[in-house]
Formats: C-alpha cells, structure tokens, sequence
C-alpha cells in the first residue's frame, strides 16, 4: 500500500511525497532520496519504496524542493538545505512512529544521505546508489563555458531534464563547506554502496574509493553492465534485492 503525503521544509516549503506501508504496522522505517534534478517518480525508487514495504518498512521517498511536485525554486538547492529536508522526513516517519531508520539515496541524494548520517548517530544505515562519493569539487560537471558565466554572473543556467535550471555561487560555496571523503571514513554506520561498472556520469571507481575510505563498514556491490540511472529493469530487479535484503538484515527482519 502506498499513498501520497506532503510535509514542510524548515523555510515552509511543502515537500511533496510518496509513503510506502508494510502489511502489519511497523516501526522501521526508510527515507529515500533522489538524483539531482530529479523527482522521486524515477523506477529504481518506485521500485524500492514497493521491495522496502514488503520487507515491513515504511519507505519514504520525497521531492527535494524545486523538484518534483515539491515547492521552492531549483536555484535555493544546497547541500544544507537538502540535508535539512532528509532530516524533516525522518522527523514525519517518527510522528508515524518509526524508530528505526536507514537512508538511501541515488546519485546526488546518495551525497545528501551520507552527509546526513554523519550528523545524524541515530541513522541505523546508509544505501548509496551511484553515488560520488570520493569528493569531488562540486563544479565539476560545468563545462569550461558555464564554469566562466558563474565566475562572472555569479550563477549559471542549464538545461536538464527538459527544464531549464539555474544554480548560484551560493550553490558552490555551500558545497564546500563538506568534507566527504572525511564523512564516508567516519560513518559510524553500515554503509551500502551499489554502483553500475558501466555509469556513464559517476565512475565506477568512486564506489571502489569509498569502501577504501571506510573498509571496515562498507559494502561494495558493483552491478556488472549497469548505467547511472539502472535502466535496464534486470539490473533495477537485481539491485532492489539486494538492497531490500541488506536493509531486512540489518533490521533483523526476514527479506520478502
């Protein structure tokens, strides 16, 4: 069963979202985030949402705001405010009595989780989907031409996903308020990273570079053929098993 909700961000922004419920009540519970640019309307966190419920989680998956059905403009988005909003969606599974919690996030929600976790010890575990983990400087997919228009304008329009985005300095400097690599060593967590050998946006070896920075709570699994956004519904089947499975044992309960 699964049915749509809406909480406030810390600025009173309606955050738009969709609750996945367990068959019997439960009080574990799951926050899922998505890539940049995104909505939570993507397959491989339809599809988890769907496994984590019957596994007996409530799993939310939300818009980060500027997104999706969520309000906000696109061009407030930073890593502060973002992980703001993971912690607003902990905070509704808690009123819904959840006092379990894991997070997962895909690509850049992957970042947003772990940046969370760590100031979070009450995060139980942390999925990270294709994401970039190692740190790399958050300019980094500008081309030469964008990377000169934020440096004069002090903001920077592209277009993804057929919308047309702006992002400002503001988005930058706030990212490098984060250390990453220092958060993925120091999770206190178990961490799952699942990544695809053949992603076309985030290499591979950024996943390799994250159980290295925490080999004694990470787990790799590298999907072989898999791209960033797993759109091959094998490699989404795969991987939702996998991940289900970890989050059930983790918990301990029994996988579906």
């Amino acid at each position: 069963m699964q049915k749509q909700v809406e909480f406030q961000n810390a600025a009173g922004e309606t955050l738009a979202a969709t609750l996945h419920l367990p068959e019997k009540p439960s009080r574990r519970g799951v926050v899922i985030g998505h890539c940049f640019t995104c909505s939570r309307h993507i397959s491989i966190l339809r599809l988890l949402g769907s496994g984590l419920a019957e596994a007996g989680f409530n799993a939310l998956r939300f818009d980060f705001s500027g997104n999706g059905q969520s309000q906000g403009e696109f061009a407030g988005s930073t890593y502060t405010k973002q992980i703001g909003e993971v912690k607003t969606a902990m905070a509704y599974l808690g009123r819904q009595g959840v006092d379990w919690i894991g997070l997962l996030g895909h690509s850049m929600g992957a970042v947003v989780a772990m940046l969370t976790a760590a100031a979070a010890p009450e995060v139980r575990g942390v999925c990270a989907l294709a994401g970039r983990l190692a740190g790399t400087a958050p300019a980094h997919f500008l081309t030469s031409s964008l990377r000169a228009e934020l440096e004069s304008k002090g903001r920077v329009n592209f277009v993804s996903r057929g919308r047309t985005l702006e992002l400002t300095e503001g988005f930058f400097g706030d990212a490098e308020r984060y250390d990453l690599p220092a958060a993925v060593a120091g999770l206190q967590a178990p961490l799952l990273v699942v990544h695809g050998d053949q992603d076309e946006i985030v290499p591979v070896a950024e996943a390799y570079r994250a159980r290295e920075l925490n080999p004694r709570g990470a787990e790799l699994a590298v999907i072989p053929g898999a791209d960033h956004m797993f759109s091959q519904e094998a490699h989404r089947q795969k991987i939702a098993e996998l991940v289900v499975d970890w989050f059930a044992r983790l918990a301990g309960v029994v996988a579906a």
